[in-house]
């Protein structure tokens, strides 16, 4: 297992990784993931075997973004999207930057629901994208009924700006500046020197 990323979290004292998505080696994986209660609802991707597979085949291919499995001390259990927001259907909803980026994300495995680890792994993504210096803003935009995501957006230092009509959801857009997330954070990172 090769990570792009790997950090250890001091606040759950636990190492996070993020490996690039594999089809072959995760399909199994994100498949169970879709099928879970709590991810139906916010990601409508409980399909068949080949459809799903016919729709991450196209995410693969898609070069605006890439997929990521996310990992808490080598056992995998979320699923990243970090996109560019220039070439992503966002892009139509406010006036981005040419080096903005944006991010999806679940965790899959119902054994790390409740544990307090969404925040870390959400710090721990955004510390990755804003490793591409020109990127000055991080972009999120969950499903305006997923509550406890919205709030964890927040703590991480995302704004609120407002809600907006998605072809397939009503989605709250939200903004991370990386002066807010680097000031948020300096006692986390003042050894990675973001």
């Amino acid at each position: 297992m090769k990570a792009e990323f790997t950090k250890y979290d001091q606040d759950i004292d636990r190492n996070i990784s993020f490996v690039s998505f594999n089809l072959d080696e995760h399909f199994p994986l994100i498949f169970k993931w879709m099928h879970e209660d709590h991810v139906i609802p916010f990601w409508g991707l409980n399909k068949p075997k080949e459809q799903l597979k016919s729709h991450l085949v196209n995410a693969v291919n898609d070069h605006h973004q890439s997929l990521y499995i996310g990992y808490i001390d080598g056992t995998p259990m979320s699923y990243w999207e970090a996109y560019w927001v220039k070439g992503d259907i966002i892009e139509d909803y406010y006036e981005p930057a040419a080096n903005d980026q944006g991010i999806h994300l679940l965790i899959g495995d119902t054994d790390y629901l409740g544990k307090g680890l969404s925040l870390p792994l959400l710090r721990a993504m955004v510390q990755f994208q804003f490793q591409h210096r020109q990127t000055k803003k991080i972009v999120s935009e969950p499903d305006y009924r997923n509550e406890k995501m919205i709030h964890v957006f927040e703590q991480c230092g995302f704004e609120n700006v407002k809600k907006v009509e998605l072809p397939d959801k009503t989605a709250q857009l939200m903004f991370c500046s990386r002066e807010k997330f680097e000031e948020r954070w300096s006692h986390e990172y003042s050894e990675t020197h973001l």
